[in-house]
């Protein structure tokens, strides 16, 4: 496959049967030299001895760290991101603080925020209106190390707002316009894009020009491509034609062993 793009491995879904310390010396192993986070911590904040564990785990192994999340919740439990929640927003801007000087050690450029769930008790309006504001308080933060905010439709969770490209998008706009803003951009995850209704060679056709970063699984499955139906090398054809150069973000649950889900991949020698 032909794919003149660099791709990174998601360490927060695959080789997940190693400790988080561990992960990026196995994506190292397995050629890769640059690796993305879910948020690698139970708390908002956790303690400076384990940022610098982390920290030293990815330096260590001479990966860069290309994407991370900020916390979500008790996405176990099925939370789904934090910064629409109104009284959790002392938490999440004390969250950006420490993603911020986490990447700023590792050169991330790029933080995904995700959006959260509906609350039940809570105005929708008044939600979106935390999100807002929490989200052009990031993207200031962000702007200090020259970073992109990322919003993210997802799919597989029922009270999450944002399941489309548009939708998204929206609120990347608002963003943009109300608060002043220009680094916020769209996640376009091929998977969940695909799995909620959208066509996602359409959105990358119409909308490439607003993406900060891409990341894929094969659908229906979320395993690595070439298990489902999505046509990747027509996607990864359209991303270059529409001027992507990015990395993907390999964000698929493997089918086997994470070792042995990278056959699908040819690498660019340039990357």
């Amino acid at each position: 496959m032909d794919h003149r793009f660099r791709y990174d491995v998601n360490l927060s879904i695959l080789f997940t049967e190693l400790d988080v310390h561990s992960r990026a010396a196995a994506a190292k192993a397995a050629g890769f030299d640059a690796v993305e986070f879910w948020w690698p911590f139970d708390v908002a904040v956790p303690k400076d001895s384990a940022v610098d564990a982390f920290v030293r785990s990815v330096r260590d192994e001479g990966v860069r760290l290309v994407g991370l999340n900020f916390f979500a919740g008790d996405m176990p439990g099925g939370e789904r991101g934090v910064l629409s929640a109104p009284a959790r927003t002392t938490e999440f801007r004390e969250n950006v603080e420490v993603a911020v000087e986490i990447a700023d050690q590792l050169g991330c450029r790029a933080f995904n925020a995700l959006y959260g769930n509906r609350l039940d008790g809570v105005a929708a309006e008044r939600q979106d209106e935390a999100a807002r504001e929490n989200l052009v308080a990031a993207a200031k933060a962000a702007s200090r190390i020259g970073a992109t905010i990322l919003v993210e439709p997802l799919s597989g969770a029922p009270a999450y707002p944002l399941k489309t490209a548009a939708e998204a998008l929206a609120v990347i706009q608002r963003v943009r316009a109300d608060g002043g803003v220009d680094n916020v951009s769209l996640l376009a995850d091929l998977y969940h894009l695909a799995v909620n209704g959208d066509d996602p060679a359409k959105v990358i056709d119409e909308h490439t020009a607003r993406f900060g970063h891409v990341q894929i699984a094969d659908a229906p499955g979320r395993n690595e491509p070439g298990t489902g139906g999505l046509d990747f090398p027509d996607l990864f054809d359209r991303l270059a034609d529409n001027g992507y150069d990015g990395y993907i973000g390999l964000e698929y649950k493997p089918s086997g062993a994470s070792a042995d889900s990278f056959d699908w991949v040819v690498r660019d020698p340039r990357a």
